[in-house]
Order: C-alpha cells, then structure tokens, then sequence
C-alpha cells in the first residue's frame, strides 16, 4: 500500500489498516510517498508492485487509470488554508506575493491548492513552498511563512494543534458552492462554530470550507479476498462519527475518479458474498480459488451431463427394438414352408434366455416384461395346431 508523507495522517491510516489486516493473517507492507498524488502515479503503472493507496479526487480518470478501480469514499478531507499576520476576513487575493505552503511535489495538497489558485489568477504572483502538512504548521508558528495549505481530516493533529495556538486564522470558502459546481470532486463542508474549543470559541463563527473525496483505490486484479478485507477494514476504521461526518457515513459507494470494483459493488449492495460473510478469511480465499477451478470444469461438464441421460435412453431404446426385430423374424417364420415347430420353440427359448440376460434401468423395466408378454404370445401361436406343418 502507498500512503503519505512519513509520520503524517495517510502514514498513520495506513498502519490502522495494517493492523487490522495482520488480525487475519495478512501482512499488509506500507510504503510512504510525497502525497495522493504519488499514490496514484504508482497505482496507474502496473509494473509498480502496489495493489492500494489513497487517493484524492481530481488526480486521475477511468481512461488514464484503466487498470485502477476505488474500494469507495473514506471521507471528506477540507482543504485548510491557516494564515497569519493576514487581515480577516482572508481571500484569495491577501495570498498574493506571500509565501505558501502548498505541500511537495505528488501531492494532493499541492495538486489542489495550484488548481484553486491558478483558478483565482493567483498561479503566478504567490511564492509557493513544498512543505508537507507538519513542516507547514511548525514553519507558520515561528512566522516564517504566511500561509500554510493541508488537504487532511479535521481530526488531524497538526489541525488541531494549529486552532490551539490561536495566532493563526482559517481562511473561509463564502463561495464553496461555486467550487463544488466547478469541480465535481469537491463537497461544501461547513465548520461550526467553537467545534475545536467551545471555551476559547474557536472557530469563532461558522467556516464554510471545501473538501476533497478522498478514496480508497486498489489494481483491479488485486485479489477478491483482499478486497474484502481492506473493506472491512475501512468500514471499522472509517464509520465512527467525527466532527464533518455523521456516524456510518464512511465508507461510501461514492466513485470519483474511476468506478467501484465488482467486490465493493457486492460490498455496499449486500455487505459481501454468502463465502465471505461465513466463511473464515482462509477457507474463503481456498474455496475462492477452488471456484475459479470449478466454474470452468462445470461449465465443460454441464453439457455433458444433459446428454447421459438421452445416450442411457438411445442405447436402451436401441437394445429393445433389436429384441423385437429378432422376435418379429421368428414370428415371420411361423407357418412358413420348411421351417419346423421343434425348432422355432428353441430359438424362442434361445431369444426368452437372451431377454432374461438383458440389463436394463428400472426406468425400461416395463419395456421388457411388455416383450416378455409379447414373447408369450408368439409362443401361443406357435402352439396352435393347423398353423405349422409337422416336421
């Protein structure tokens, strides 16, 4: 799994989700990246080894990742844009000429933040610095910079530590409508007031902020059970209830940059197939596997198996009508010139002996005592006297 920045919060969930995968005995290897961004660059090439990472929206397509499917919404993360020094209310316009922290190169962060500001003419005229979230808050404490952007959930530490200091001011979004009508991937998030202290009041008002979708994305041939585990392992990390989230809200069906693999489709629909909802993770990923044998070898056999029963009856149907044509012909030969009573009586006791050895299902039973009568009746007429001339 590709995460984030070493010691930062897609590094910290990475690690609840390997914790939770090594209950089941899978053991899930963490790589940190630069950011999101980086995370799908690495998920897009296939030759990379990473099967998951996170992703904000707005990074990547259906076309351009076609090998690359989502495991769904894990949450909402606001763009924060923390100032200091900076007369408020801040706008986008106080940004400029100023020095910023926009995260590094591959990540979300930055990704978004180039976006909002070329977006806002201000792409060119700000003095942008690829401090990731930590080094932005520490280097906006000492007054280094005068802004500091974090694309990260509002629980964050480096968030809260930033409301706690009380020198820094976050930057509102009044027309965070407009952005999400402009930019698909962005939700309007509303930050109530005093949410981080209600004895301090902070914030002192109601923020309307934007935020980015973030998503959990896999290779489409990471395997099924795998799947499942990483979603299960989202719902326990990801439904509780937080301060921009209500409780079960996360994960959700909700695709952003490429479609929802089959398993989360089964996921959301029915919590997963009846294998993985009763079976234990390794007896599910052998039967699964055993599937992947059988469906093939059944499909092969299925029609095979519709022809054994009409085979059985050709072959029965076969064996009786030559019995009959054998009797027909001694019937035939009743009465006829040269032929003698003595001896057609031993070759219907020859064809009584021949019917009496023929093995049949219990299906045709029937057939044969009605050959056995008609065998009787050919007897009969072989017995009657002035039908045959003596030998």
């Amino acid at each position: 799994m590709t995460t984030g920045p070493r010691g930062e919060a897609d590094d910290r969930l990475g690690e609840r989700y390997r914790a939770i995968l090594a209950r089941r005995g899978v053991d899930l290897v963490l790589v940190p990246s630069a950011g999101k961004a980086e995370n799908v660059a690495r998920l897009k090439d296939p030759r990379s080894g990473f099967s998951a990472g996170f992703a904000s929206g707005g990074l990547t397509s259906a076309a351009e990742a076609p090998g690359v499917v989502s495991l769904g919404t894990i949450g909402y993360d606001p763009l924060w844009i923390f100032c200091r020094g900076l007369a408020e209310p801040v706008q986008f316009a106080d940004l400029a000429g100023k020095k910023v922290a926009i995260g590094p190169e591959g990540s979300g962060t930055r990704a978004l933040a180039l976006e909002l500001m070329q977006k806002n003419g201000l792409d060119r005229i700000l003095q942008p610095l690829p401090l990731a979230h930590v080094a932005a808050g520490e280097a906006l404490e000492r007054g280094e910079i005068a802004c500091a952007c974090m694309l990260t959930y509002a629980e964050a530490p480096e968030v809260r530590r930033l409301f706690a200091d009380g020198r820094a001011t976050l930057m509102g979004f009044p027309r965070a409508d407009a952005y999400a009508a402009l930019f698909p991937y962005l939700r309007k998030v509303v930050l109530p007031t005093g949410v981080f202290d209600l004895a301090a009041n902070r914030p002192p008002n109601d923020v309307p902020l934007i935020a980015d979708a973030e998503s959990l994305l896999v290779r489409q041939e990471l395997h099924p059970a795998i799947q499942y585990l990483l979603l299960e392992a989202a719902e326990e990390i990801h439904s509780g209830a937080g301060i921009l989230q209500r409780p079960a809200q996360f994960p959700a069906a909700e695709p952003v940059d490429v479609p929802l693999s089959d398993e989360a489709r089964q996921f959301y629909k029915s919590g997963g197939n009846f294998l993985q909802r009763h079976l234990p993770f390794w007896l599910w990923v052998f039967a699964s596997r055993l599937l992947v044998v059988l469906v093939p070898l059944l499909g092969a056999v299925y029609p095979l198996a519709q022809l054994v029963p009409s085979a059985i009856a050709f072959e029965m149907e076969r064996r009786i009508n030559r019995l009959y044509e054998e009797l027909r012909k001694i019937e035939d030969r009743i009465g006829a010139s040269g032929e003698s009573t003595e001896g057609l009586a031993r070759e219907l006791d020859r064809f009584d002996e021949r019917v009496l050895a023929t093995r049949v299902p219990a299906s045709y039973a029937r057939a044969i005592y009605t050959l056995k009568h008609h065998a009787t009746l050919v007897r009969e007429r072989l017995a009657r006297p002035g039908l045959t001339r003596p030998s």
